[in-house]
């Protein structure tokens, strides 16, 4: 795939003028790559200066399906012209398709529609500790929830105080008590870590913000068979691992194990509007009554429209396949460039945490030096990058873009 300008490492002036312009009036959450994005059809997007560049980011798996997939655009226009919002004081015409549709995909009975990850993660918790004083019988106030270090879910100030990540929990206390952290992958301090005040386990069955550290494979089966045997929820933060990712509908379908609550955001959405869940069964989340927790956006009309296209479009498996079988396109590419700028890397389906020889300079570094090539990627905690392509990619462009990041570490 051609680019249309010559890369030079220097941002264009319409670049530079927008990058300095949103600097001028925008709070400094994040450090965003030097690019202006201004158009994308599939994996590629263009940027101000007419730029093109391959998404090996995928919004970090909300773009599972590309960027303005023409079907999730079709329900988005349609529901547009018909009904946006009503809040949950009123009941729309597809609200009981999309809860149906998304409890049946994740063989559960229950949804309960949110906005955002952070506060699909919020919910479960909540649900967690109502779960455990209505129906464990663990003491009022006295709810305890275990996590695991390296955990990241979200950036609410709850979530950060039982982050073990300096930069996202500190200068934000005082934290919410009634969290314990354990190492993640390790089953014998999380059974250790069980008391009868404990009602959840909360844990990603990848974590993707850590550099998509997956757990060893006996891992899940065990969290599964302690919380089963303790009486404790086992709820799986799917947001970022779930909906394809992977090569499975689930990051937990690859251990075989089904958690009593699935945490799902970002590519629920499609890209198009911001949609999460909490899914489960009846006898957890039936724990919930009116008044007791609510969102005004929360399975909205134009959510619950695109969420629908989604649920229907991974029913059919072809994405879930296609992921699986690029994955091991990626895997390989990987293995061959380990000790060639690469020191080790993880992956399963289009999803890949790659730790870069330190004398090659940061994640941040290669991440600017693949974005010079063409490639837009993400570093995180020091030499690591992340890749994520949207599940439509082709293996072409995969390669090109696993081409460029060869170039990237030379």
């Amino acid at each position: 795939m051609s680019l249309t300008t010559e890369r030079t490492g220097v941002a264009p002036r319409r670049t530079a003028e927008e990058v300095a312009r949103a600097e001028a009036r925008t709070a400094h959450n994040y450090h965003p790559l030097p690019v202006v994005l201004s158009e994308a059809e599939g994996a590629w997007l263009t940027d101000v200066d007419g730029r093109r560049f391959l998404d090996f980011l995928a919004g970090y798996s909300a773009l599972n399906f590309g960027h303005g997939h023409p079907r999730l655009l079709a329900a988005a226009h349609a529901q547009l012209d018909r009904l946006t919002l009503t809040s949950r004081a009123f009941v729309h015409d597809r609200f009981a398709d999309f809860c149906a549709a998304l409890g049946d995909l994740a063989g559960k009975d229950m949804v309960l529609p949110m906005n955002t990850g952070a506060e699909a993660v919020e919910t479960a918790i909540k649900v967690s500790r109502k779960w455990g004083y209505d129906v464990k019988g663990v003491p009022d106030g006295t709810a305890r929830i275990i996590v695991a270090a390296g955990n990241f879910h979200g950036r609410t100030t709850t979530i950060v105080g039982f982050s073990d990540d300096p930069d996202a929990r500190g200068g934000f206390g005082p934290f919410t008590p009634g969290f314990d952290i354990v190492p993640y992958g390790d089953l014998a301090a999380l059974e250790a870590a069980i008391t009868p005040s404990t009602v959840g386990v909360l844990i990603e069955p990848i974590q993707g913000e850590s550099g998509v550290v997956i757990p060893p494979d006996d891992y899940l089966p065990g969290v599964r068979a302690l919380c089963t045997r303790e009486q404790v929820l086992f709820v799986a933060d799917e947001i970022q691992a779930g909906l394809g990712r992977t090569g499975r509908t689930f990051a937990c379908d690859h251990a075989d194990v089904v958690p009593d609550l699935y945490v799902l955001g970002k590519a629920l959405g499609g890209g198009v509007v911001p949609v999460s869940a909490v899914v489960g069964d009846r006898d957890v989340l039936g724990v919930l009554h009116p008044g007791q927790h609510g969102s005004t956006f929360g399975g909205n009309p134009l959510a619950c429209a695109v969420g629908l296209k989604v649920v229907e479009m991974l029913r059919t498996g072809e994405f879930q396949a296609h992921a699986a079988a690029l994955g091991v396109v990626l895997h390989d590419r990987l293995a061959a460039m380990v000790g060639h700028g690469v020191v080790s890397f993880r992956s399963r389906g289009l999803w890949a945490g790659v730790d870069i020889d330190p004398t090659l300079g940061s994640g941040r570094d290669v991440c600017e030096r693949l974005m010079a090539r063409g490639v837009l990627a993400k570093d995180t905690h020091g030499s690591t990058i992340r890749l994520a392509p949207p599940l439509v990619i082709s293996a072409d462009d995969l390669g090109w873009g696993l081409d460029r990041l060869e170039e990237a570490l030379r």
